[in-house]
């Protein structure tokens, strides 16, 4: 094989990763909300604030109570384009 033939190949591989590692998607929510949900003085230390998973994935994560409450607000909210984590101060805990 030739130097050429090697060096398609090995592009190929790697844009091949690359188009799978990006089509991999995560969940709707983002750094920025969880920063700005900290900002607000709300306890989100990280993802598991308002997901059960530690890196909820775009096609399989799953929302705890938090999470489930928000999306009702924004269905609530036609008007939103996104999630206004102003709306947890409204957020009351289930109880145990």
């Amino acid at each position: 094989m030739s130097k050429a033939a090697m060096k398609v190949r090995v592009a190929a591989v790697l844009f091949g990763a690359g188009a799978w590692m990006a089509g991999t998607g995560t969940a709707h929510a983002t750094l920025d909300m969880q920063k700005k949900a900290k900002k607000a003085g709300f306890p989100a230390a990280n993802c598991q604030y308002c997901h059960e998973e530690k890196l909820p994935k775009k096609d399989t994560h799953k929302l705890n109570a938090r999470g489930t409450w928000l999306a009702e607000q924004k269905a609530k909210h036609p008007d939103a384009k996104e999630i206004d984590l102003a709306w947890l101060k409204d957020y009351v805990e289930p109880k145990k």
